[in-house]
């Protein structure tokens, strides 16, 4: 979580604001103490409770995507013999 000053977040607001709408949370301070934290709405599931993903978010632990679709999209479709990574794993462990 990032925190910024009254001052800082006055002066660009704009630019904060933006960061909010992407998931972020941000911690305000007044003369180096937090007084307040500033973050997008909680959204919340059926039952009422709030999404771990959005938790997360929030608690700055994870960021959301910056480009929506499948990251892989593109990449080569590379198939192994079966087994392979197995075999790998243990040469690598010593184990074969």
């Amino acid at each position: 979580m990032i925190s910024a000053g009254i001052r800082d977040l006055k002066n660009n607001l704009s630019h904060y604001v933006r960061r909010i709408e992407a998931g972020e949370r941000i911690r305000v301070t007044a003369h180096g103490r937090v007084v307040a934290e500033l973050g997008p709405p909680a959204s919340t599931t059926s039952t009422g409770r709030q999404d771990r993903y959005d938790e997360l978010v929030a608690e700055g632990i994870i960021r959301p995507p910056v480009q929506f679709g499948d990251p892989l999209e593109g990449w080569p479709d590379l198939r192994l013999p079966a087994g392979t990574v197995t075999r790998l794993i243990e040469d690598d462990r010593g184990n074969a």
